[in-house]
């Protein structure tokens, strides 16, 4: 098969084994045709001569103009009809060879690949569920209650009891390497969260080796969950001292400082403490995971990797799936806890199964960022390091109520205790101004209102605060870096108050602007109420809208708190 190529009034001569053939016939539509070349200069140079019974002269008219139409859109008659020549073989036509890239299609890529890999992660999600954790299954250890002997009590908790155990096994183990821990509630959380930890970020958690289900004789079953033996000391038997954080400087660092007792040497202790703190975290919020529960009693310093870690994940959350989010419930420690309480809106609705959730926690982790509640936390103690007298559980608490009639504003909270506060106060921010009060910059960063308003895990570690050569040897781009920051991080009320007083001063001094009075009367406007029978009608849909949505809402909690009890359990083990 071949194709007639016409360009212009020239063609391009092929070789054609039937082109010598005068007599080439071919049915077209039912109708005898013979080819015969052209002699008029005037058609085109290769034309389609019709030969039809005489009843058909008349229609003569009407094939030629579909000559011309197969001639004039490029498509030209089968090479078997054609006897001019003027044939390329449609194997020898160029073929495409790839994809063609275009700009529109670049964007799209990237945006969808942005998308996958946008915390906490929905291509990692998916590989993470349906592969690793299949994968692990087959590998992990394989223990029993029975192979271990039970040692030291390191704590004990509501939710569970800690001991220090030696496998019985194994003779020529380690006394106490291992730590145990005996759960009867929200074990299977806490196991299902280790194992989603030691795969993706296990420098950030305590090393988990095992975790099991027991059936015994009692109605409730067991949950025993195996790590390997970090340390004892957690950053609350550390503060406690008085001497921190000299306490901590030969644990973290290794050796002692060759500076002075004094705020500057302190001031570096708490940075490595608060940097590995917020490492931690990252490495936890980067895959999907909230904590909830951040406080000086989770958080273990290792003795074997010289850094703190984070313990205790019985009330954490994976948000990536959807495991242990229930609306509407929480699980917090009030000392330090954000004030919002829910890690996402009220209004959020119960997890749908696995994939569902996983592709679409993206959007949800943007719209609530949830991580930003253990930043408050965080901050917390950050605080509590800075001032020692607010290491106690009656002083924190003491605090958070100032706080909180301060608006949770630590500015406005500083100007209320500085004038007459003690020496260990006074010493605290002393600590926080070093270097131009970067630290103190940091910590009001971290400890706000507005969820959105404060630091992720990952900004916070970008702050010059932990550039170790402090605010005053930053480069051009650190300072313009520090600019960004401080712009980007200011809340819009106190831009709004800046405006109040600019305007009530150009208001004192040129005209244009409004005086003090003017102001005040605006303070004091109150918006007029209408109760009109629009506005009740609306209201009464709007109401109607709410309750339908609640009790939807609650159907599918229940339905989906019923199915999530299976599916995700299957992957404990149970001894049998």
């Amino acid at each position: 098969m071949a194709t007639v190529v016409t360009r212009g009034l020239g063609v391009t001569k092929l070789h054609d084994p039937y082109h010598h053939n005068p007599n080439l016939k071919s049915l077209f539509l039912g109708q005898s045709l013979r080819i015969k070349p052209s002699i008029n200069n005037q058609q085109p140079p290769c034309s389609v001569k019709f030969s039809t019974p005489k009843a058909f002269h008349g229609g003569d008219e009407w094939l030629h103009s579909v000559h011309s139409l197969f001639v004039g859109v490029g498509v030209g008659l089968p090479c078997t009809v054609m006897e001019c020549g003027d044939m390329i073989y449609r194997s020898t036509l160029p073929k495409p060879t790839g994809l063609t890239l275009t700009i529109p299609g670049l964007v799209l890529a990237f945006g969808a690949l942005s998308y996958l890999w946008a915390t906490p992660g929905v291509a990692p999600g998916f590989f993470d569920m349906f592969v690793l954790a299949f994968v692990e299954r087959f590998f992990r250890p394989t223990f029993r209650k029975d192979d271990f002997i039970l040692g030291k009590k390191l704590g004990e908790g509501s939710f569970g009891v800690v001991y220090r155990v030696t496998l019985a096994n194994k003779p020529s183990s380690k006394e106490g390497d291992l730590v145990l821990k005996k759960a009867t509630e929200y074990g299977a959380v806490e196991i299902w969260m280790n194992e989603r930890v030691r795969r993706a970020c296990a420098s950030s958690c305590a090393d988990f080796v095992y975790g099991f289900l027991e059936r015994s004789t009692k109605k409730t079953p067991e949950y025993w969950l195996i790590w390997q033996f970090e340390g004892e000391s957690t950053l609350a038997d550390l503060l406690q001292s008085r001497d921190f954080p000299y306490n901590v400087e030969t644990l973290i660092l290794g050796e002692v400082q060759d500076l002075p007792k004094g705020l500057e040497r302190e001031n570096r202790i708490i940075q490595t403490i608060i940097g590995q703190l917020l490492f931690a975290l990252d490495g936890l919020h980067s895959t999907g995971i909230v904590h909830r529960d951040i406080k000086p009693q989770n958080i273990i310093f290792s003795e074997g990797s010289r850094t703190f870690k984070i313990i205790d994940l019985g009330a954490a959350t994976d948000l990536r799936v959807g495991i242990n989010y229930i609306p509407k419930e929480f699980l917090l420690d009030p000392r330090y806890a954000a004030p919002e309480q829910y890690i996402m809106s009220t209004q959020t609705p119960s997890a749908p199964s696995a994939p569902v959730a996983t592709a679409l926690s993206p959007v949800l982790w943007q719209l609530n960022l949830p991580d930003r509640f253990d930043i408050y936390s965080t901050g917390l103690i950050f605080l509590q390091m800075a001032f020692p007298g607010l290491r106690t559980d009656n002083s924190l608490i003491q605090f958070n109520r100032q706080l909180k009639r301060c608006d949770y504003d630590l500015v406005a909270w500083r100007k209320t205790v500085e004038p007459r506060c003690g020496a260990e106060l006074r010493r605290g921010f002393e600590l926080l101004d070093l270097d131009g009060g970067i630290g103190w910059e940091l910590l009001t960063s971290m400890v706000r209102y507005k969820a959105r308003q404060r630091l992720s895990a990952k900004a916070a570690l970008a702050h010059p605060y932990f550039d170790k050569e402090g605010l005053l040897a930053l480069s051009f781009m650190q300072n313009l870096r520090l600019r960004l920051f401080r712009a980007t991080q200011q809340d819009y009320g106190e831009a709004a108050k800046w405006i109040i007083q600019l305007m009530a001063r150009s208001g004192t001094q040129k005209d244009g602007g409004f005086t003090e009075a003017q102001l005040q009367e605006l303070r004091e406007i109150v918006p007029k109420k209408k109760a009109g029978a629009k506005r009740n009608a609306l209201a009464s849909a709007l109401k109607v809208q709410r309750k339908i949505i609640k009790t939807l809402n609650e159907s599918m909690d229940e339905l989906s708190r019923n199915r999530k009890s299976i599916w995700w359990r299957r992957w404990i083990p149970r001894e049998e």
